[in-house]
């Protein structure tokens, strides 16, 4: 788990929109876009999806090789004539501009009050995978779980859902962080809980209390294991 709140600050180096004074109409940012932001000392390599869903909404994807992260949603983005601001946490933001042949992006990224260069190219068309959906999950398991991770203070949220069309969906969010969210894989077994996630190399496995209050296990990253437990929102926390 510790290691989760550490890739945080890194891995998420997107924003959340701001608005624009520009009244222009609106450009496509759709694409598949490579390119790098030029932190101190080293450039740090990104790649940024954004595509049209059924509905018509833009959405979008960030991934950072050097992070090992993919496929990470972008939580908001704006588009405003050829200004696009995206984000997957609230206190970080990269805003840039459309070169006028839509071929590069490039602009700032804002984070406590320093901004960097970055520049993206578009590369093809964009690569973005389904929401991830699992089986319906028992009502004992479904809802919102909260846990405090004691190495860091952080809060972290784990959200469990069912959906009409009988299938299920997770996400893991760092309350502490921005706000980031993870989607989350979900396997149930009578009490024992599987949660994966492929946007970084993380699972968690634990098992449900009877009086399902508490969900207690292991958070594995790589060669790190923590033990985590998520406690029922509303019920008594103690730190784990």
């Amino acid at each position: 788990m510790r290691s989760y709140i550490r890739i945080v600050p890194i891995a998420a180096l997107l924003l959340l929109p701001v608005s624009s004074a520009r009244a222009q109409t609106a450009a496509d940012p759709s694409g598949h876009w490579q390119g790098k932001i030029e932190t101190p000392g080293m450039d740090l390599n990104i790649e940024v999806d954004l595509a049209k869903n059924g509905a018509g909404a833009l959405i979008g994807t960030v991934a950072i090789p050097a992070e090992h992260v993919k496929g990470l949603p972008l939580a908001k983005l704006v588009v405003e004539g050829r200004t696009v601001t995206f984000g997957a946490r609230e206190d970080q933001t990269l805003t840039g501009d459309l070169s006028d042949d839509g071929k590069t992006m490039s602009g700032t990224f804002s984070v406590a009050g320093a901004t960097v260069p970055f520049l993206l190219t578009r590369e093809g068309d964009a690569k973005i995978d389904p929401p991830a959906r699992s089986a319906a999950i028992g009502k004992d398991l479904e809802g919102t779980w909260t846990t405090t991770v004691e190495s860091t203070g952080n809060r972290v949220a784990l959200k469990l859902t069912n959906h009409p069309d009988g299938t299920a969906t997770g996400s893991l969010i760092n309350l502490s962080e921005g706000g980031l969210e993870i989607p989350m894989r979900i396997t149930q077994t009578g009490s024992s809980v599987t949660l994966e996630t492929t946007v970084v190399a993380g699972t968690f496995s634990g098992t449900l209390n009877a009086a399902a209050t508490e969900l207690a296990g292991t958070w594995s990253e790589g060669p790190v294991s923590k033990p985590v437990t998520f406690h029922r929102a509303g019920a008594a926390e103690s730190k784990k």
